[in-house]
């Protein structure tokens, strides 16, 4: 079956950076698009970066465009989410999230979700 296992959060002083990873396993990773999801106390997830099955395109959320990057190693069967210049409020937890369709990540709907990882950014 389909796994997406994330790793790298942890606690950040704002201005910080963290990698998440995320390992996927169970699917053909390159013809899948990728997404990052974030999901903050008492608010609904939503979306924060996405990239397509070879990386030939890249769309993020306009709260982390140009500190986030999102980017994959389709022969390690992982996507990452380099955050740069954190703020306190991009905590939250985050999640990998994977679709053969772009357009289903961007609207929000994934056909995979991993377990989340938390990223806490202190002020």
């Amino acid at each position: 079956q389909v796994q997406l296992v994330e790793s790298g959060g942890g606690l950040v002083q704002a201005g910080g950076s963290l990698r998440l990873s995320c390992a996927a396993s169970g699917l053909t990773f390159s013809a899948y698009a990728m997404g990052w999801f974030r999901q903050a106390p008492g608010k609904e997830r939503a979306f924060v970066a996405a990239i397509s099955g070879r990386a030939f395109s890249t769309y993020y959320a306009d709260s982390v465009k140009g500190r986030f990057t999102i980017s994959r190693d389709n022969a390690k069967n992982t996507v990452y989410l380099q955050m740069n210049s954190l703020k306190p409020e991009d905590t939250a937890v985050y999640y990998c999230a994977a679709s053969p369709m772009m357009n289903k990540l961007r609207a929000g709907v994934s056909d995979y979700w991993g377990q989340g990882t938390q990223v806490t950014v202190s002020s």
